[in-house]
């Protein structure tokens, strides 16, 4: 029996042995074949990170794959990203990987990409739905391949993406399976490269693979301060999402990471649109501008932010968990490597210039926030709780509420956020201000108008 609850609202996800096993597997495997090939589509790349449950779900995936009528080009173990390059490049369109990103051990799943698009919501619901109501192709069964895509990745990057004076570096892979790669890749662009936690290895047996968490850099901030390294890069279970540190040890979070990409892309793309999400700093909107570009702030959610880089035809977009998206010099999708590779890129420029990484990276604005803040509710009541505050919560100080995703209410001086997560029953919190005095003030407004609506729950803060 298959479980609704493992369809997310963008990828598929669920506990190994428990809600996903093999035979879960082949099945969603020939949903996904049977959604593509109703829409016209023949082939599938797919790949995988590098937990143990992997090579048991990447067989049964390409079974139930070719069980549709699809062929099957078989990767091997990989980033997501690089399926999704090798979707584009190897003229499938569409790709699978299976991968837990960047949750526990026991956790694998599905992200999926139909026709260049990223599939999520309501498509990825309707792949539950199909097998329920047994709509799934059947007949002559699809061809399976291997392929090495890792030689093409690195020679479409290094050719194109070039250092003006070598870096030392340091990276932590946190042992996913961007450890695979990274080294390599920095070393073939010129980069001397200390490598930690590098060995690929599915129970992360040394940090979890999150650099949206700051205690998951502690040992990549303390191989800066003991080594001659003049930046530090981190990357995510799967190897879509960034982390950076500077030589000091401060944590250059994604939002001030996208600024500074920012000013570099709009260099060649002067007036062109650049995408953050609802969690992303003030200043982006500010600065953008000030490069001679145009803010939107759009919803969270790697999907969601991909769907709206197409609508609008931007060349870059960012979101605060770390997905950073080039449409400028490459495809439109998320990759934590290539994003390293134009971060060392615009630094290599500074150096040459007599600035070192620290002075680049210090000078993106700041402000005074708080990281991500979670109260954690029953499954459900998050959407509830924040139906209620768009509908009725009212701020009588602020200059703007919006509510594109959850409620982000501006002030003068900063902005509070409460948004429903897709991906677990928690309400997610992010306050900023000029001071801390202000973001104290701003979550006191906030602390009030929660607690109206939901007297019972625990505030983070």
């Amino acid at each position: 029996m298959i479980s609704p609850s493992i369809f997310k609202a963008y990828d598929i996800r669920g506990i190994v042995g428990s809600t996903l096993t093999e035979d879960i597997v082949r099945v969603v495997g020939q949903s996904i074949a049977s959604d593509a090939r109703q829409a016209g589509q023949r082939a599938f790349v797919m790949g995988r990170d590098g937990r143990l449950s992997g090579p048991a779900f990447g067989k049964a995936l390409a079974e139930g794959i070719r069980a549709a009528g699809l062929d099957v080009i078989d990767l091997g173990v990989v980033t997501t990203p690089m399926v999704y390059y090798g979707a584009a490049e190897l003229g499938t369109q569409c790709g699978v990987m299976v991968t837990g990103s960047h949750n526990p051990p026991e956790y694998n799943g599905l992200k999926m990409v139909i026709g260049g698009e990223a599939i999520y919501g309501e498509r990825i619901a309707s792949l539950y739905a199909r097998i329920a109501e047994g709509r799934l192709f059947t007949g002559t069964q699809g061809d399976y391949t291997t392929h090495d895509i890792g030689e093409q990745y690195f020679e479409r990057i290094t050719s194109q993406v070039r250092l003006a004076q070598p870096l030392k570096i340091a990276i932590d892979c946190g042992n996913g399976v961007a450890g695979a790669y990274a080294g390599e890749l920095y070393r073939r662009m010129g980069c001397d490269v200390i490598e930690l936690f590098c060995e690929v290895d599915g129970t992360f047996p040394n940090h979890h693979p999150d650099p949206a968490h700051p205690e998951n850099l502690t040992d990549l901030i303390g191989c800066l301060a003991g080594s001659d390294a003049e930046v530090g890069l981190a990357f995510d279970g799967d190897g879509d999402r960034l982390g950076v540190v500077t030589k000091e040890g401060e944590i250059i979070f994604p939002d001030r990471q996208l600024m500074l990409f920012a000013s570099e892309v709009l260099e060649r793309n002067p007036g062109t649109t650049v995408i953050y999400d609802v969690k992303c700093t003030r200043n982006v909107a500010t600065w953008v501008r000030q490069h001679g570009g145009v803010p939107l702030m759009w919803k969270t959610g790697h999907s969601l932010i991909k769907a709206k880089l197409r609508e609008t035809g931007a060349p870059l977009a960012g979101e605060m968990s770390g997905h950073l998206f080039f449409k400028d010099r490459w495809y439109g999708f998320d990759d934590g490597l290539y994003a390293g590779a134009r971060l060392l890129e615009i630094l290599s420029r500074a150096k040459a210039r007599g600035q070192s990484p620290t002075e680049v990276l210090a000078a993106l604005p700041n402000s005074h926030s708080t990281p991500e803040l979670q109260i954690r509710m029953a499954e459900g009541e998050n959407f509830q709780l924040i139906a209620q505050l768009q509908e009725h919560a009212r701020f009588p100080e602020a200059t703007q509420v919006s509510k594109i995703d959850g409620v982000r209410v501006e002030y003068p001086d900063g902005f509070g956020l409460a948004r429903a997560s897709n991906t677990t029953p928690v309400v997610v919190l992010r306050f900023e201000g000029d001071s801390d005095a202000v973001v104290t003030r701003i979550q006191a407004d906030f602390r009030e108008v929660i607690l109206s609506f939901a007297p019972g729950v625990t505030l983070p803060f």
